[in-house]
C-alpha cells in the first residue's frame, strides 16, 4: 500500500462465479469513482487464504479509514476480523455465492451500485459474534448447516445452483445428533447461532435477528420427516421459518454447546473442523463499522 492511500479495495479473485476480468472492470470503476468522493484509492487482489486479514490489519496500522471488499461472506469475514473495535469501516461489494451479510443489510447486489454505496455511504456500528476464538458476522452453526458447508467447499463450481444440489444430496446422507446446550441435551437437525438473519441467497434462518441489538439468536431445528422438507424450504425463503413448530429461536448473549465428539462447524459459511467437542458462542456488541 502506498503512503497516501485513503481507501483500500480488497478483491477475492475466487469469490462467486464472476470472472477475474469482470472483477477487474469493477476495480477500474471503483478507482475512477473514489477520487470524486475525496479518496485516494488502491486495490489489491488476494493471493492466498488469510491474505485479506493481513491486508486489512496493515491498512488499520496505516490509518486507512475505509476498506471495500469485492468478494463474498468468506472474504468479508477474513477482512472484518482485522477491523474489530477499530475506526476503519468496511464497505461490501457482494459478489460471492450467498452474500448473507450484504443481503441482511439491504446493500445493493449490483456491483457498480454497491461500489457507489461503499464509496459514498456512511458508517454504522454492528455487533459481531465469537465462537471460541473465531469471529463471525452473519451466522455460525453446527449440524446440517456445517455438513453442507463442508460438502459445498469441495465443489469445483460455486453459486446457488451448486449449493442447492449439494444440500439436497447432503440431506439424504445426514443424521441428526444430540448436543448439550447450556448443559441440557437436545437432539437436533441443525443448530445455528445468528447475528444476521440469513445464511445467504435470502435463506432466512432467523428473520427477526438484529445485527445491532447486542444479542445473538440461538436457532434449534428439530428433526423432521421428509414430508416436511418442502414446507420448511418454502418458509426458509419466505422469512417465516421462525413460525414453524420444528424451529425454536431464543436470544442470548452467550451459549455453550457440547457435542458427542470433535465438532464440525461453519463460520459465515466456511467449514472448520475443531479438535474440541465444546464451543462457547458469545456476542461482541458494537464491534464493527460497516458502510450502509
Amino acid at each position: 500500500m502506498v503512503a497516501q492511500t485513503t481507501l483500500l479495495a480488497i478483491v477475492n479473485p475466487l469469490s462467486g462465479t464472476a470472472s477475474v476480468q469482470d472483477k477487474q472492470k469493477w476495480v477500474d470503476f471503483l478507482l475512477t469513482k473514489a477520487p470524486d468522493a475525496g479518496f485516494t484509492p488502491e486495490a489489491v487482489f488476494t493471493t492466498h487464504p488469510g491474505h485479506a486479514t493481513e491486508l486489512a490489519a496493515a491498512a488499520v496500522r496505516q490509518g486507512i479509514r475505509r476498506l471495500v471488499i469485492i468478494g463474498g461472506d468468506g472474504t468479508v469475514n477474513e477482512t472484518a476480523q482485522a477491523l474489530l473495535n477499530t475506526q476503519t469501516a468496511l464497505g461490501i461489494v457482494p459478489v460471492g455465492s450467498g452474500n448473507g451479510l450484504a443481503r441482511h443489510l439491504s446493500l445493493p447486489l449490483n456491483p457498480k451500485k454497491a461500489i457507489e454505496r461503499a464509496i459514498h455511504g456512511r458508517p454504522v456500528v454492528i455487533d459481531s459474534g465469537r465462537i471460541n476464538e473465531r469471529a463471525f458476522f452473519c451466522t455460525t452453526g453446527i449440524g446440517f448447516d456445517a455438513y453442507v458447508a463442508g460438502e459445498f467447499a469441495q465443489q469445483p463450481v460455486r453459486g446457488l445452483p451448486t449449493y442447492i444440489r449439494t444440500a439436497y444430496r447432503a440431506f439424504w446422507n445426514y443424521q441428526p445428533a444430540t448436543y448439550e446446550i447450556d448443559q441440557k441435551p437436545h437432539r437436533l437437525f441443525s443448530l445455528t447461532i445468528a447475528n444476521a438473519g440469513q445464511f445467504g441467497n435470502n435463506a432466512w434462518i432467523s428473520p427477526q435477528s438484529n445485527v445491532a441489538d447486542g444479542l445473538l439468536d440461538v436457532c434449534q431445528l428439530k428433526p423432521f420427516p421428509p414430508s416436511a422438507v418442502g414446507m420448511l424450504a418454502w418458509r426458509l425463503f419466505n422469512k417465516t421459518l421462525d413460525q414453524s413448530t420444528y424451529l425454536t429461536v431464543r436470544p442470548t448473549r452467550t451459549v455453550v454447546v457440547k457435542g458427542e465428539g470433535p465438532l464440525l462447524i461453519h463460520v459465515d459459511g466456511e467449514p472448520v473442523m475443531l479438535t474440541t467437542d465444546t464451543v462457547t458462542v458469545q456476542v461482541v456488541p458494537s464491534s464493527l463499522l460497516v458502510i450502509r
